[in-house]
Parts: structure tokens; sequence; C-alpha cells
């Protein structure tokens, strides 16, 4: 059975995406991304599934996806940012090695802006990412091997972090 060589988890605009690509680089391994598997199988955006389906229909896309991901990926696997929200989820996370990306909530409305186009953040975001992460940092930290804060952090110092916290090498 393959397994990633790395997961990354936390919440939307940490920055898993962009330190998923610098790890994989550096390990010399592939990236993997399961929202873009999402958005390629389902032909659409996941803020269109959410319009469309609700939350309920695209967590269950979502489950489909990590666990296939998980599955199949043998490199650096970033999930979506409400992935461990399932249970079945979380029991296929464990043993693996898990890096959660954590941030503070100034440091997601320095990022993101925390815009609208997110679509659990459409009305009052700073209050609804507080709530988002009041409901998720216990299971992030549940799966996580690691804990590396992205803070006043460059993608590549998260990078370095998260290396030196796994003791991985650059390839």
């Amino acid at each position: 059975m393959t397994a990633p060589l790395l997961v990354l988890v936390g919440p939307m605009g940490v920055g898993k995406s962009t330190v998923g690509w610098l790890l994989a680089e550096r390990l010399g391994a592939g990236y993997r991304d399961t929202d873009d598997d999402i958005v390629a199988e389902q032909g659409r955006t996941i803020a269109e599934i959410f319009v469309d389906e609700g939350e309920a229909a695209f967590r269950a896309v979502e489950k489909r996806a990590v666990h296939r991901a998980l599955a199949e990926h043998d490199g650096v696997l970033a999930l979506g940012g409400g992935a461990v929200l399932d249970a079945d989820t979380r029991a296929l996370l464990a043993g693996q090695r898990v890096v959660y990306l954590s941030m503070d909530v100034e440091e997601a409305v320095r990022r993101t802006g925390l815009n609208a186009a997110r679509p659990l953040l459409a009305v009052n975001p700073r209050k609804q990412w507080r709530e988002l992460m009041e409901a998720r940092r216990h299971l992030y930290e549940e799966v996580a091997t690691v804990v590396v804060a992205t803070d006043g952090r460059t993608p590549e110092e998260v990078t370095e972090a998260a290396l030196d916290a796994l003791e991985l090498k650059s390839a």
C-alpha cells in the first residue's frame, strides 16, 4: 500500500499549497492537493459545489478524494482545511507523517483578506474564521505529528521548519 511521504493539514489560507510545492521540491517528491483533485473531478470550483449542493455534499466528495489520495500518492499531500472533520479521514491519518500548519486570526486576515471567495467565510469573515478554528484546532492537533506555526514566516522558512521538525533531509 502506498502512503504519502507527508500530509499537510491546516486552515484555509495557511499556505498548504505553497509550502507543499516547496516541500515536494526539497524532498524530490511529487505534490498533490485534494482540493485540486476535487475541482478537476467535478469540473467546477469548491465554492460552486458549496453553493449548488451544500456543505454536506461537498464533504462527501472531499472524503472520497482524500481517501483516494491517501491510498495512491507517495509524495507530499495537502488536504483541504475541513478534511479533518471526517472521523474516517482522521483514522486514516493515524500513523502518517502529518504537519499541521497553524496561524492566528491576524495572520489569516493579512494573508487571505478573509475574502468572500471562501464559502465558509462569506458573512463576518473574522468571526467565522475564529469559530472554524475553535471547532477544528483540536482535530488538526489530534492528527498532527508536528505543528509548525506560519505566523510572520516566509514559505521558505515554514518549509525549513517542517523539514527540521520531521527530521527530514532535502533531496
